[in-house]
C-alpha cells in the first residue's frame, strides 16, 4: 500500500482542498500559488503511473485511487474557477463544468457496472486527450485572470488592440474538453455494449 506511486496519488488528493481554498479566497498572489499547486498535482499524476510501471509496484489500491484523484483535482479546479469572474463573466462557464463532471459520473458508473460483471473496458485515448485539454484550459484561465489585472502595452502595440491570447486559449481548450468528454463517454458506452454482446 505505502509505495512511491501510491504516495504520489495520496499527495495529489491532499493538494486538492488547498487548491480550492487558494482559488476561492483569492488573496494577493493567489494566481501563482494556485497555478503552482495545480501543476504540482499534475506532476504527481504523470509520475505515479511511471514509477508504478518502472518499479513494478502496481496495486489494486493505486488503480482505484488514481482515477479518483484525477477527478477530484479537475472537479475542484473547474468548480472553483466558475466562482471567479472577469468583467462579470465566469472564467469557466458553469454549463461546461456540468457536462464535464456529468461525464465523469456516468463513465465511473459504467465502469463499476462492468466490473461487477467481470468485464474489462479498455481505456480510451480520447479520455487522455480530454484530461490534457482540461489541464491546459485550467492553466490558461488562471493566467488569463492575472493578465487582466496587468497592462499589456506590448500586445496593444503589436496588434493595435488588446487581444486576450490566454482567454482564446482557455475557451478553445474548454470547448475541446467538452467535445472530448462527450466523445469519450460515447466511446466507453459503445465499448461496453460490444463487450457485453461478446460475453453473451
Amino acid at each position: 500500500m505505502w509505495n512511491l506511486p501510491n504516495a504520489l496519488t495520496f499527495i495529489r488528493i491532499f493538494l486538492v482542498p488547498f487548491l480550492v481554498v487558494v482559488i476561492l479566497t483569492r488573496w494577493e498572489g493567489w494566481e501563482f500559488w494556485g497555478l503552482g499547486i495545480f501543476l504540482a498535482a499534475i506532476i504527481t499524476d504523470a509520475f505515479d503511473g511511471y514509477f508504478a510501471r518502472r518499479l513494478d509496484q502496481k496495486t489494486k489500491l493505486g488503480a482505484l485511487l488514481d482515477p479518483i484523484a484525477d477527478k477530484f483535482l479537475m472537479t475542484g479546479a473547474l468548480v472553483s474557477l466558475v466562482e471567479i469572474q472577469v468583467n462579470g463573466v465566469p472564467l469557466v462557464p458553469s454549463w461546461m463544468v456540468v457536462i464535464i463532471i456529468g461525464r465523469e459520473f456516468l463513465v465511473t458508473g459504467l465502469r463499476m457496472t462492468a466490473l461487477e460483471q467481470n468485464m474489462v473496458i479498455p481505456a480510451s485515448r480520447l479520455g487522455k486527450l480530454k484530461t490534457l485539454s482540461q489541464t491546459i484550459a485550467v492553466c490558461a484561465c488562471i493566467i488569463q485572470y492575472k493578465l487582466d489585472e496587468l497592462s499589456r502595452p506590448l500586445i496593444v502595440f503589436l496588434f493595435k488592440q488588446q487581444v486576450d491570447i490566454f482567454n482564446v486559449v482557455a475557451k478553445t481548450f474548454l470547448w475541446i474538453a467538452v467535445i472530448l468528454s462527450l466523445g469519450s463517454m460515447a466511446d466507453y458506452f459503445v465499448k461496453f455494449y460490444r463487450v457485453l454482446m461478446e460475453k453473451k
